[in-house]
């Protein structure tokens, strides 16, 4: 019996690097252009650090302001896995 061999070509992450575009709320925060999943979540952190909207008792939850509340459908606060999640459903 021969083992299958694995799809060559196809690297793990390429559905991490293939390049999404943001909804118009999402795109207030990241740009308009399309990004890979790991640079939009790399500047939404960057835009997180920049205006201090981690919570101070506890860092990984992240409090949204005028910008973030539509991406987080609304929510005020969500934790870091969330947020991900959250943004993910901005990207097409």
């Amino acid at each position: 019996m021969e083992k299958k061999k694995k799809t060559e070509g196809k690297r793990a992450g390429s559905a991490l690097m293939k390049e999404m575009k943001p909804s118009p709320e999402l795109a207030r925060i990241v740009g308009d252009k399309p990004l890979p999943r790991t640079e939009v979540v790399k500047k939404l952190w960057d835009y997180i650090k920049k205006n201090k909207l981690q919570d101070e008792a506890n860092k990984r939850n992240i409090n949204a302001d005028a910008n973030l509340l539509p991406v987080f459908g609304g929510k005020k606060q969500v934790s870091m896995f969330e947020m991900t999640k959250l943004a993910n459903r901005h990207l097409s």
